[in-house]
C-alpha cells in the first residue's frame, strides 16, 4: 500500500508509461485517419473548409496528422514533431467542431489534446526509434 501512495517513480516506469500512452493514442487515432483516408472521396465535399484553404486541403491535412503522424508516434520516430500537427488538429476539432464543450461532445478531442501535449513535453521515452537513433 505504501508503494501505491508513493510519489516516487523509476525511469523504467516512466518510460513504460510514455510507451503505453504513445501506442494507445497513436493506434486509436491511426484508425480515425485510416477511415478518412479510405473514404476521402465521400468526405471531401462535406468536410470543413478551415481558414479558406478548401475542403480538400483541410481534409488532406487532417489525414496527414491523424494517419501519418500517428504512425510516427507509434514508432516513436520524430515524436515531438509528429505531435504538433496532432495538437493543431485536435485543437481545431475542439474549437470549430465541438465549440470547446470539454464536458460534452468535445471530451474525446480534449483527451487527445492533453495526451499529445504531454508527449510533446516529455518526449518519446526509451522504447522508441528516436531513442535508438540518439545513441
Amino acid at each position: 500500500m505504501k508503494k501505491l501512495l508513493s510519489t516516487k517513480y523509476s525511469a523504467g516506469a516512466f518510460s513504460t508509461a510514455v510507451f503505453i500512452l504513445r501506442i494507445t493514442v497513436g493506434a486509436i487515432m491511426l484508425h480515425h485517419g485510416y477511415n478518412k483516408l479510405i473514404h476521402f472521396a465521400d468526405m471531401q465535399p462535406k468536410f470543413m473548409n478551415f481558414l479558406g484553404l478548401g475542403s480538400t486541403v483541410s481534409l488532406s491535412m487532417v489525414i496527414f496528422a491523424e494517419f501519418f503522424c500517428s504512425a510516427f508516434l507509434i514508432l516513436g520516430l520524430f515524436t515531438r514533431l509528429a505531435t504538433i500537427p496532432l495538437i493543431i488538429t485536435m485543437g481545431v476539432a475542439l474549437w470549430k467542431v465541438h465549440h470547446f464543450e470539454v464536458f460534452g461532445d468535445g471530451e474525446v478531442p480534449a483527451l487527445y489534446l492533453g495526451a499529445y501535449i504531454t508527449l510533446l513535453l516529455v518526449g518519446p521515452g526509451k522504447a522508441s526509434l528516436d531513442s535508438m537513433m540518439g545513441k
